[in-house]
């Protein structure tokens, strides 16, 4: 019997690429908040000491996997027809410039700031982005481009590099998680 409940429950559960493309769907009817983990970097964790935010070359940054995967979430966005409104960015270079090659442009939002080996502005930085998250965006959906160590305490989920997490809004300071996106 259990093994009969079990294989109904496998077949009744909606195949990956259908929540892909309702998810999708979700997303071209705008008003969603889109959280991106960057995309691949050079190997290793957090950043080299003394790294600066004003010069790149202090930073661990995309490898070409990575820029191919930004650019071929821009494309997927655009052949989608998926509404952006505004796209913001950590101000890290590898977050900038995998929303830039991604979107065209980005704006950074030091709410976005990766927290990893830093907690002391996380409580600050998390308000922030609960505040965001839970407002319906209008004219699109708003694209947050950051760090795993961001979208973990915000969602409990911990991103792959370029993977999205999809947040509705229920515009009164709260969200639910939609669903995930690989790139």
């Amino acid at each position: 019997m259990r093994c009969l409940l079990l294989a109904l429950l496998v077949l009744a559960a909606p195949s990956p690429a259908a929540a892909d493309d309702a998810l999708w769907g979700l997303l071209r009817g705008g008003g969603q908040v889109i959280l991106m983990r960057h995309a691949v970097t050079t190997p290793g964790v957090g950043d080299p000491v003394g790294f600066r935010l004003d010069d790149c070359a202090t930073q661990r940054n995309l490898t070409d996997a990575g820029r191919d995967d930004a650019k071929r979430v821009g494309t997927t966005f655009r052949t989608r027809d998926i509404p952006l409104g505004r796209v913001l960015s950590s101000p890290w270079c590898r977050c900038l410039e995998t929303a830039r090659l991604a979107f065209g442009s980005a704006e950074p939002w030091p709410a976005l700031s990766n927290l990893f080996d830093n907690r002391a502005r996380e409580a600050e930085q998390m308000r922030a982005l609960r505040e965001i998250a839970g407002r319906r965006p209008a004219g699109g959906n708003v694209v947050l481009v950051t760090h795993g160590s961001v979208v973990l305490p915000l969602t409990g989920i911990q991103p792959a590099p370029a993977e999205m997490v999809v947040l509705t809004p229920d515009g009164a300071g709260r969200f639910r998680i939609a669903g995930r996106l690989t790139p």
